[in-house]
Formats: structure tokens, sequence, C-alpha cells
């Protein structure tokens, strides 16, 4: 049961999170995979990533967030630009070409900059993933050597605490995993006890599940984003093409490999779900032990969404849909923080943490 006055940040939390802020911050992200654009904050102590949004009703003042003149009783400070991003590799590449600041403590890295998905027709309508590398604020692939030298220097110079590997979906048959192996290895052999995550498409081979672990892997994220067929083609026309039947076979096999609560899924609020059945979808993932990270459709620029004209959802009903599931994670005893690593694991850039999961 959440009091008052929890009830009361959890809707802030929200309505930041849907509305964003008028603020700048040195450290922001405005490209790539996945569906956040959005500066990176600490409010009220817990890590944010909101829109940067020049029409919010919110503001930053005096280290406050402000609705018009009234104080919403909650501080704020900006993440500051971390010192690694100051440095190169060897061969030139900008350490922040390889990997990002996330949050206050996540470095987090698309180790592919490419998707076979990325194409008018098949691609996922919140994503951005290459749209990053025709900015030239990124490079194609990263290799193992170089995540290994920008971890290593984040922990040291930054207070990194855990790391983030994603990858755009490859036409391999284990769809990007194997690279990610590769890349783990290399990563703690630099930095033995470093949490990682790992972010995947259901992989042809679940096998390559138990070598993301054995090489040392500590979570797994694979994304869905809707339990809704008819939603999946409309929002991920390649996408959807896997079944949803594969993804609950690597969910199942991921949680026998890495274990209960140490496997994750994004859930977005305002592709058109029912939100009963979004949170009934919820609900069954939690029963296999599968944390679904609810958070709302934000439509970043350059994404096919934004170029229709699509608007977040309305704060109220993702804060009835966050506090509904926050529930049942809270009656299944699973935290995003005890993933150790992973978005779950950050919770920046939705509201569950602050409703107590």
């Amino acid at each position: 049961m959440t009091t008052d006055a929890e009830s009361t940040v959890v809707s802030t939390r929200v309505d930041l999170a849907v509305q964003g802020v008028r603020t700048e911050t040195p450290v922001r992200r405005t490209k790539g995979a996945g569906p956040s654009d959005d500066g990176h904050l600490v409010v009220g102590g817990a890590a944010a990533t909101l829109p940067l949004n020049p029409e919010s009703p919110y503001t930053v003042r005096d280290g406050r967030v402000f609705d018009g003149t009234r104080d919403l009783g909650l501080s704020v400070e900006p993440v500051a630009r971390p010192r690694f991003y100051e440095l190169s590799t060897e061969d030139g590449v900008p350490y922040h070409r390889i990997a990002l600041l996330h949050g206050r403590d996540v470095l987090a890295s698309t180790v592919v900059q490419t998707c076979i998905r990325y194409v008018e027709d098949q691609r996922c309508r919140f994503c951005t993933i290459e749209e990053s590398l025709r900015a030239g604020s990124t490079v194609a692939a990263k290799t193992p050597a170089q995540l290994a030298e920008v971890a290593e220097a984040a922990v040291r110079l930054d207070g990194v605490r855990q790391l983030v590997l994603t990858t755009g979906t490859t036409a391999g048959p284990d769809r990007g995993a194997r690279h990610l192996v590769r890349c783990v290895r290399a990563v703690l052999r630099a930095v033995p006890g470093l949490p990682i995550q790992v972010q995947i498409e259901p992989p042809g081979d679940l096998g390559v599940l138990t070598e993301l672990r054995q090489a040392g892997a500590t979570s797994i994220g694979i994304h869905v984003e809707s339990l809704d067929d008819a939603v999946r083609a409309r929002w991920m026309p390649g996408k959807s093409t896997v079944p949803l039947s594969e993804y609950w076979e690597a969910w199942d096999e991921s949680v026998r490999v890495f274990g209960r609560n140490r496997v994750s899924t994004y859930l977005l609020v305002g592709l058109g779900e029912d939100p009963d059945e979004l949170v009934a979808g919820a609900a069954e993932l939690v029963d296999h032990g599968v944390y679904p990270f609810v958070v709302p459709m934000r439509p970043m620029a350059g994404t096919l969404a934004r170029a229709d004209g699509v608007q977040p959802p309305p704060a109220p009903l993702v804060r009835d849909v966050t506090e509904r599931v926050a529930a049942l994670l809270r009656a299944a005893g699973m935290t995003g923080a005890d993933q150790q690593a992973g978005c779950a694991a950050c919770g920046a850039c939705g509201a569950l943490s602050a409703a107590g999961a």
C-alpha cells in the first residue's frame, strides 16, 4: 500500500516523465535505440531521465522543480558531464562515441548501431537507432577492446556502477547476441565484478543465453514493448514477425539461466493497448519471474511516431498503469534494484522505482 505522500511523488514523477521539464543539462540523449529522448538529472535524490521540453509547465529554479510559482517539493540537479567524455582511444575515437553515461552512474552502449529492422516498412516507430550514426555521434560497431577501455575509464574516473550493452538486430541466427558474449568477457577482464545487463531480441538459438551468463552478464533484457499482436504489427512491423511464443520461450529460459527477477522487458504505455490488458500481461510476466519495466512512449525527434504527430500518453493513464504494475511487483517481492544492472535497475526512464518497485 502506498501512502498519500508516496502517491504524490509517483504522480509528480509521472507528470515529469510525460511532460518533461524546462531546463538544460550537460548530459542528454537525443537519438538512438529505444523510446527515450531526455536530459539526465537527479530528482528527489533519484536518477531521472526527462524530456527537455521548452513547453513543459515544469521548470527548474535554484535546484528545485516548480509548476509555475509552486514549489513541488523535489530537489533537482543535473548530472555532470563525465570526465571520460574528454578521452579518446589510441586510434582517435572519442570515448563518448563508444558509450554514454545514462542517469548518474550507468554506462550504456549500443554495440552494433545498425538494425535489419531499420527500413521504412519494418522500423519500430519509436526508435532512432541509426540516426545517431548518421549524425556522426557514434560508430557503427564497437569492438570488445573499445568497450573494455571505456568501461575501465568510466568506473575509475566517474564512479560508474553498472553497464548496459544493447545491439541492433543482426541478420545472423543469434540476432547479435554472440558479439555481446565477446564484449562482456572483454569488459570484465578490464573491470572485474562490474554488473552488466545485455539486451537482445529472442535469439534463434536459446543456448546463447547460457553463453551470455557464463561470460559474466548479470541480467538480461528481452524487450517486447507490447504483448498485443495488433499493436506490435502497427508499431513494430519488423520486430512483430518474431512471434510472442518465441519471447515467452526466451524469457523462461533466461529466468532459468539468470534467475528470477534478473530478466526484464519494456512495456510501453501509449501504443494504444488496452490498459487492463497491459496490466494483465505484466502480471503474467511477473508470474514467470520477468520484470515488466513500464514507461511512457515518448516520440523522439526523428521517429516515425513524431513525424506522424503522435503525442505522449496522458499522465493519468501512465500513473494508473505504473501504480498497478508496481503493486504486482511489490507483492512478488521484485524490485528493479535487485537486478543490479539494466533499465529496471536504473529506473530513471519511468516511475516504478518511485512506486516502490
